[in-house]
């Protein structure tokens, strides 16, 4: 049993490992050290300037420990049919989930640890003196572990796996991380779900029928929970940059970052339907395919900026908004969209 549950493991780790290399491409790397060194600048300008009224900060601090805390799955590795195929080693297949349990602890106690001990000088300027500190890391550790504990014991019904509960968990698990993969490659083993939003309904009847992919791209973003949250979080990280951050320059440059991200995530779109074999019966080549994608996200990219623009206060930095979104769209999304079909 135990290297059964080894090889899926395994064989699930290997998976994650191919399309990461898919994520930390170039460019996404160049973006995520632009906003690492944002992250870097404002975290030393907080210990250089603390707050004296530091209750704020407080708040801050109690929500990164409620979320680290809370952070975290236990990965079973279990699968539908093992409901019917491994029910007479019940009790083998409870140890295995013993065992996860531990590993899980392992992994995101160290992550929790790891973080705090980032945040340590915060912590020392609310008060903290470097023993008090230890004894809060030993402490949200006991906690971690009850908590995982609990994760564990949802699973276990009177001494009996609840197998439904226990699979239907799994498969959540795995699936949310396919469909983050999902957003920078094609992605196998990924099921979707689809939700419709009545509000957004008028937007649909704008479009114009006889344009196929434009009815179909608009219709999978807005449907589609991955692209309209993933659109949702980064502009609206953008826009509160652009209104708290008081270097306006700083501020724009982390919008265009976050404008960047989405962008760059949104042509998965263009994989979307790649399952749906009928679409294929259409006398529509792979050009038209090209062009609506453009344009949809050409669209987006502009209406994006002019929300942006209000938020902006500043004329230079309003000019640096435009010029490189305009950069952005009309130059590196074409060469990507091209770089898809060919």
């Amino acid at each position: 049993m135990r290297e059964l549950f080894d090889k899926r493991r395994h064989s699930f780790t290997n998976q994650v490992l191919k399309y990461l290399r898919y994520v930390f491409n170039d460019h996404f790397v160049l973006a995520l050290m632009f906003l690492l060194g944002f992250v870097l600048l404002q975290y030393s300008q907080l210990l250089a300037h603390f707050p004296k009224d530091s209750w704020v900060v407080w708040l801050v601090m109690i929500l990164v420990i409620v979320v680290l805390l809370g952070f975290g799955s236990i990965a079973t590795y279990l699968e539908s049919a093992d409901q019917q195929f491994l029910l007479p080693k019940e009790e083998a297949v409870l140890a295995q989930i013993k065992r996860a349990k531990i590993r899980a602890y392992s992994v995101w106690v160290s992550v929790q640890t790891i973080v705090l001990i980032i945040l340590a000088p915060i912590f020392l300027k609310l008060g903290f003196v470097p023993w008090s500190f230890v004894l809060m890391l030993v402490i949200l550790a006991f906690v971690k572990w009850f908590i995982m504990d609990y994760k564990a014991k949802k699973w276990v019904q009177a001494g009996k796996l609840d197998w439904e509960r226990a699979i239907l968990d799994e498969e959540r698990r795995q699936q949310s991380l396919l469909k983050f993969f999902a957003l920078f490659t094609t992605v196998k083993g990924i099921s979707t779900s689809v939700k419709r939003r009545k509000f957004l309904d008028g937007v649909l009847k704008l479009l114009q029928k006889k344009k196929l992919w434009s009815n179909l791209y608009v219709r999978a973003f807005l449907r589609s929970g991955d692209y309209f949250s993933l659109f949702v979080r980064l502009f609206a990280l953008a826009v509160l940059s652009l209104l708290f951050i008081s270097n306006r320059f700083l501020a724009a440059g982390l919008a265009l970052v976050f404008n960047y991200l989405l962008l760059f995530q949104l042509l998965a779109l263009y994989n979307h339907y790649d399952y749906q074999y009928l679409i294929k019966l259409y006398p529509i080549g792979n050009q038209e395919k090209k062009q609506n994608l453009k344009q949809f996200l050409r669209v987006l990219a502009y209406l994006m900026t002019l929300v942006e623009l209000v938020f902006a206060f500043d004329l230079q930095a309003s000019l640096l908004l435009v010029l490189v979104m305009v950069v952005l769209v009309e130059g590196y999304l074409s060469y990507k969209i091209r770089k898809m079909i060919d």
